[in-house]
């Protein structure tokens, strides 16, 4: 499975950007995807994911009302759509996916992209 994330960039704070990540090769039909963000000095930290089959997501508590996330199964691609930007929120991201859904392992990782907020 090979995964690439795309959509970063540099925003204002409040500002908006939407992120993908698209999966490629031997994919399920059920499976979890996560996102996660890493900041200069600063360890991993998980941000949110999805369920496949059944779109059931769920969120770190600092972006719970600002980012959602969201699938395109036909394109086997996830959305990570992020409202209401932070200069915190500033980081690389990353996707991961897990084959096992009901304890994810996230064996497999895309690239990350870089989404940087000016205050």
């Amino acid at each position: 499975v090979q995964l690439q994330a795309s959509g970063g960039g540099l925003v204002q704070a409040g500002g908006s950007l939407r992120l993908s990540c698209a999966a490629s090769g031997r994919t399920s039909s059920s499976y979890v995807v996560g996102w996660f963000r890493q900041a200069p000095g600063k360890e991993r930290e998980f941000v949110g994911r999805i369920i496949t089959r059944t779109g059931i997501t769920s969120f770190s508590e600092f972006v719970k009302g600002r980012f959602t996330i969201s699938r395109d199964n036909a394109k086997n691609t996830v959305y990570l759509q992020m409202n209401n930007l932070k200069p915190e929120d500033t980081a690389k991201y990353y996707c991961a996916l897990s084959i096992n859904v009901r304890t994810p392992g996230y064996e497999f990782w895309g690239q990350g992209t870089q989404v940087t907020v000016s205050s």
